[in-house]
């Protein structure tokens, strides 16, 4: 501390010890760094004056009070420093240190939970338990969702969670909540979750993960949420991001039905040398728990997060007998909440290993409720399917025995939760990866085809979000602005057009037209129309490839109609790989990461559309060749794009009506 702040520190010391009567001399002790800190908040005039128009609103306290509180938290660590010599833990070379609670601009619904980690928290290895977790995560995501709702909410559903470390005792558990966007009665609630050490200061990541809540209101009426604005590009992004999500877990079910119904009947069982075999009654598990004021919250309903620790415990225990040994929980299927249950429920949880693989093992659990010992029928309350794996002295996934089903349901368990590994890779691969990390071109297949089309509209929204756009040139009604970012370059090309949003949807979603306004497609042929949303063409272009030939393109079309009030209508393009459409030797197979339209309805008859594309590096010379120079290329384009709306508005409407 400096010679101005010190005779400060010292007089704000000396009056704090008067009032707190501390012996002249004696070192504050620890249980008393709180008061001396609202001490200083409380004579914040004198310390740090501010103008009263600089004051800040963030939790209803004055500007002075936070340079206050700051100010006296140097003079704590001054003092306990002098008193006491440095015994603050390392810390990395140029890391940054912040101070405790620094918030920046946060969202009016983000909760934030620190827990530290102590033994009645973790398992035999000394680890915090999964089942904790759980508690704690789902805490945190229903404290946020109340926050925005303003009523009672209930957990509904959570996505995949994958685990990517374990947690130690002696660590803190960092977990912040906040609601992404509301729905009628619902909302998406995100959670990070991280680990502090500390000692050494190092953070962390553990995970991330969605949940579901319902708003509930008084018996009989229904809760309509607020809409949510976000603020930050972050938010923005898993704001738009979060009526994908919402897509994919509608049809998830239909996905896994799907694939069953395309894969083989006949149970086959998987074949390992020298593994032992252990039939899957072995494993099977039945615990019953009664619901106490403890395990409720504050409506009387059960934690869903305390539901999710008793079935985390008997599905360890149901892995546990399949390898006798400790097995690590590494993911947890998406599941929902079939319905309720209260204090005084008797809750059955049911678990068995559904399959086994090399060094994975699925484990399926259920829950059942019922209100009385003598009750007959049983309430399904939920249904969840968890991944474990055993580690051996390294680290590695050990080998583990194989499962033989019982015939019946024992067999179709064993199938689905082979179906459930596949969906569950092709949506790791292509959901969970970053947007650079994604393959240019991935193969399409039925079982991957819903996380295509999310991958694929995903990342259009998130280019659209981007904060950095800077403009490049303004030619009458056509803007282009460009965004540099990281090894990519992207451009924006839009313009006010006189044409419903719905009219210039339909027109500009059809590939097979766009020959009709861009000159550089040469045809494009419908290959496959998957559903009403997706389809995949061949695309023809008349541009020519560094090898001086025609490229062609398999690219999958997915198409979004707005979800609420204000998103656009999305059409967005991707490279895909289909095997009955391999690279020609006459032709050059060219690929696209993310490009498409966007239109926003700015009238009944007047629309924003705006053409995005994200420039991989076989295209980025055409690119910045353009608009480096300021070609009029683009503004041409874009032009004869809207003479082709113009054109076709009146037809298209003509045949809306014949329909």
């Amino acid at each position: 501390m400096d010679g101005l702040e010190q005779p400060k520190s010292s007089f704000i010391f000396f009056l704090f010890a008067e009032v707190c009567k501390i012996p002249a001399g004696c070192p504050a002790p620890c249980c008393i760094q709180n008061i001396f800190i609202r001490f200083s908040l409380a004579i914040s005039s004198w310390v740090s004056p501010v103008p009263e128009a600089s004051h800040s609103s963030t939790q209803g306290c004055p500007g002075g009070g936070f340079i206050a509180a700051d100010f006296a938290a140097k003079i704590w660590d001054v003092k306990s420093k002098q008193q006491r010599g440095s015994t603050s833990c390392s810390r990395e070379p140029g890391e940054r240190e912040e101070a405790p609670g620094a918030m920046g601009s946060r969202s009016p619904t983000e909760v934030q939970m620190s827990q530290l980690v102590l033994p009645c928290h973790t398992n035999h290895r000394g680890e915090l338990s999964a089942g904790q977790l759980l508690k704690w995560i789902d805490t945190a995501a229903c404290l946020s969702a109340e926050r925005h709702a303003g009523c009672p909410c209930v957990t509904a559903s959570m996505d995949d969670i994958y685990f990517e470390h374990t947690i130690s005792v002696g660590q803190v558990v960092n977990i912040k909540a906040k609601v992404n966007r509301a729905f009628n009665s619902s909302m998406e609630v995100g959670i990070q979750v991280s680990y502090e050490d500390l000692c050494s200061g190092k953070h962390c990541s553990i995970c991330k993960a969605y949940a579901t809540f319902v708003a509930q209101g008084p018996p009989g009426t229904k809760v309509k949420l607020k809409p949510l604005a976000p603020q930050t590009e972050e938010e923005k992004i898993e704001h738009s991001i979060a009526a994908e999500r919402r897509r994919m877990r509608l049809v998830h079910k239909d996905t896994l039905k799907d694939l069953l119904t395309r894969s083989p009947r006949n149970t086959e069982l998987e074949t390992r040398d020298g593994s032992v075999v252990v039939p899957a009654e072995k494993t099977r598990v039945e615990s019953v728990e009664l619901v106490l004021p403890p395990h409720a919250n504050h409506q009387g309903n059960t934690f869903g997060g305390q539901i999710m620790a008793w079935m985390e415990n008997v599905a360890t225990i149901a892995a546990s007998r399949l390898c006798h040994a400790h097995p690590t929980l590494r993911a947890i299927e998406m599941f929902h909440f079939r319905g309720p249950s209260q204090v005084g429920d008797r809750l059955v949880l049911k678990a068995i290993v559904n399959n086994a693989f090399k060094n994975s093992m699925e484990v399926g659990v259920c829950a059942e409720a019922y209100d009385q010992e003598m009750s007959v029928s049983r309430r399904h309350i939920n249904s969840a399917f968890m991944t474990f794996v055993v580690l051996d002295e390294e680290g590695q996934p050990r080998t583990l025995p194989m499962v033989v089903p019982q015939p019946g349901d024992g067999e179709r368990r064993y199938r689905e939760a082979s179906a459930r590994k596949k969906i569950r890779l092709d949506r790791k691969y292509v959901v969970s990866c970053k947007q650079n990390e994604v393959p240019l071109s991935v193969p399409w297949d039925q079982s991957n085809k819903v996380y295509l089309s999310y991958n694929n509209v995903s990342a259009l929204k998130t280019l659209v979000a981007k904060a950095n756009w800077a403009l490049a040139r303004e030619k009458e009604k056509v803007r282009i602005y460009t965004l540099e970012e990281d090894k990519f370059l992207s451009f924006r090309i839009e313009m006010s057009v006189r044409i419903a949003a719905g009219q210039a949807f339909s027109l500009l979603s059809d590939l097979r037209r766009r020959h009709e306004w861009d000159r550089h497609y040469a045809s494009a042929e419908l290959v496959q129309q998957v559903d009403e949303d997706d389809a995949i063409y061949h695309v023809l272009s008349q541009t020519l490839s560094h090898e001086n030939k025609p490229q062609d393109f398999v690219i999958l079309a997915s198409r979004r109609k707005p979800c609420d009030k204000g998103d656009p209508y999305v059409v967005a393009f991707r490279s895909v790989t289909l095997p009955t459409h391999p690279a020609c030797p006459s032709f050059t197979r060219g690929e696209t990461l993310c490009s498409g339209f966007c239109v926003w309805p700015e009238g009944e008859e007047t629309s924003k559309v705006a053409y995005y594309n994200q420039a991989t590096p076989g295209y980025l010379a055409y690119v910045t060749t353009n608009v480096a120079g300021l070609s009029s290329d683009f503004c041409a384009t874009f032009e004869a794009c809207e003479r082709f709306l113009l054109k076709n508005k009146d037809d298209l409407i003509a045949r809306i009506r014949d329909l």
